[in-house]
C-alpha cells in the first residue's frame, strides 16, 4: 500500500476524523470559556481532580473488564516491559540533546527530567481511549505502571537532591489511578481461575465469565463507572483548554529554549520510540503490535507532567523555565496529537506492525 493511498484512508476513517476533531474543539471551547470568564481561576484545577481522582480511576479500572487472550496478553507484557525499560533508556538518550546546556546550573537536569516524563495519565489515557477504545485504555494503564515509579523515585531525586521518601512511596501506590490500575490487571489476569456464571453477552450468546466481569455480571455497577469513564476525555480537554486561556503566551514565546524543548519532547521522543520498538519488533526481542505502538508513542507525545513541573517550582530547579516549557508544550501536543495519530494510522496500513 502506498503513502497516498494510506493518507486517504486515514483522513476518510470516520472514527479516527471525529476523535482528532473532537479533542481539538474541546480544548478550543475550554480555551474560549476561559478568555470570556465564564470558567474561573481554580475551575481547570476543580476539573483537574475530578478526572484525576474519579473519571481515570473509572476508566482504568472498566478497561480491564473484557477476556483474556494469549495475544493480548503476551503485548500486555511487552508493553509493561517497555514502559520499565524505555526510561531507562531515555534516562541516557537524553543527555546529549541538552549537553549545551551542562554549565547553566540546574537547566539541564530540569529539561532533561521533562523531557522523560510527559502528561501520560492526564493528557495521553483520554485521547487512546478516545481513539483506540478499551484496549487502548488497558495498553495505556500498564504501560503508566513504569511511569509511576519512575516518576515518583528517580524524577524526584533528581529535583529535590533528596532520597526517596517515604511520603513518595505513598503517593505512588495510594493514588487512585494506581490502586484502579492494578486492581483491574489482577482481576483480569486470574480471571481463567475463578469460580464462573453462566451469562448471555450482548450478541445473545451464552458464555462461562469470572463472577467479578461486571461488564457481564452486574451492568448495573458496571453503567455507572462506564458512565464515569466518559467525563474523563471531555472534561480533561475542558481543563486543558481553561488552563490555556489563563496563561499568557509572550514570555513562553519569546523562549527559544521552551521552542527548542517542546520539540525534543513532542517530535523526537516519539520518534526515538518507534525506531527502537520497530527494531524490537523485527528481531522479535519484544514484538509489539500497532495498537500498542500507537498508545505508547501518543502517550510519549505529551506535555511535561504537572507532578514534574510541580518538583521544579517546589524545588526551584528552573521554576520559570519549567512553567514556560509546560505551555509551549502543551499547546505543541494540542497541534502534534492529530498528526500523530495520522502518521499511526499511515504505519498502521503500511503493515509496519502486526
Amino acid at each position: 500500500m502506498d503513502f497516498f493511498n494510506a493518507l486517504e484512508r486515514t483522513f476518510t476513517n470516520a472514527s479516527i476524523v471525529s476523535a482528532i476533531t473532537s479533542t481539538v474543539f474541546i480544548i478550543l471551547i475550554g480555551y474560549a470559556m476561559r478568555k470570556r470568564e465564564v470558567f474561573t481561576d481554580m475551575f481547570a484545577k476543580t476539573l483537574t481532580k475530578v478526572v484525576l481522582s474519579v473519571a481515570l480511576p473509572a476508566l482504568a479500572f472498566t478497561s480491564f473488564m473484557q477476556p483474556i487472550d494469549p495475544k493480548t496478553l503476551s503485548q500486555s507484557t511487552n508493553v509493561l516491559i517497555w514502559g520499565i525499560v524505555m526510561y531507562v533508556v531515555l534516562i541516557f538518550v537524553m543527555n546529549p540533546f541538552f549537553a549545551m546546556y551542562k554549565t547553566q546550573g540546574d537547566r539541564q537536569m530540569t529539561l532533561k527530567v521533562l523531557s522523560i516524563f510527559g502528561s501520560t495519565t492526564f493528557f495521553g489515557l483520554p485521547i487512546v481511549g478516545a481513539v483506540w477504545g478499551a484496549k487502548g485504555i488497558l495498553y495505556g494503564s500498564i504501560f503508566n505502571i513504569g511511569y509511576r515509579i519512575f516518576l515518583y523515585s528517580y524524577a524526584y531525586i533528581k529535583m529535590s537532591g533528596l532520597k526517596m521518601e517515604t511520603a513518595n512511596i505513598k503517593k505512588m501506590f495510594l493514588n487512585p489511578i494506581v490502586i484502579a490500575t492494578f486492581a483491574g490487571l489482577i482481576l483480569w489476569l486470574v480471571q481463567g481461575f475463578m469460580p464462573t456464571i453462566t451469562v448471555t453477552d450482548l450478541t445473545g450468546k451464552m458464555q462461562n465469565v469470572a463472577f467479578y466481569r461486571i461488564d457481564l455480571t452486574a451492568l448495573w455497577l458496571m453503567k455507572p463507572l462506564t458512565y464515569l469513564s466518559g467525563l474523563a476525555s471531555p472534561l480533561a480537554w475542558l481543563a486543558i483548554g481553561s488552563t490555556l486561556g489563563s496563561i499568557s503566551f509572550t514570555k513562553a514565546f519569546s523562549d527559544k529554549t521552551s521552542w527548542y524543548y517542546t520539540f525534543i519532547k513532542i517530535v523526537v521522543v516519539p520518534i526515538i520510540n518507534i525506531i527502537l520498538l520497530m527494531i524490537l519488533s523485527m528481531t522479535h526481542i519484544l514484538p509489539v503490535d500497532q495498537t500498542a505502538l500507537s498508545v505508547i508513542v501518543i502517550m510519549m507525545a505529551t506535555p511535561p507532567a504537572t507532578v514534574a513541573v510541580s518538583y521544579a517550582i517546589s524545588f526551584d530547579r528552573e521554576a520559570l523555565l519549567a512553567s514556560n516549557t509546560s505551555l509551549l508544550a502543551t499547546l505543541g501536543a494540542v497541534v502534534m496529537t492529530p498528526i500523530w495519530i495520522v502518521v499511526l494510522n499511515i504505519i498502521a496500513h503500511i503493515g509496519l506492525f502486526n
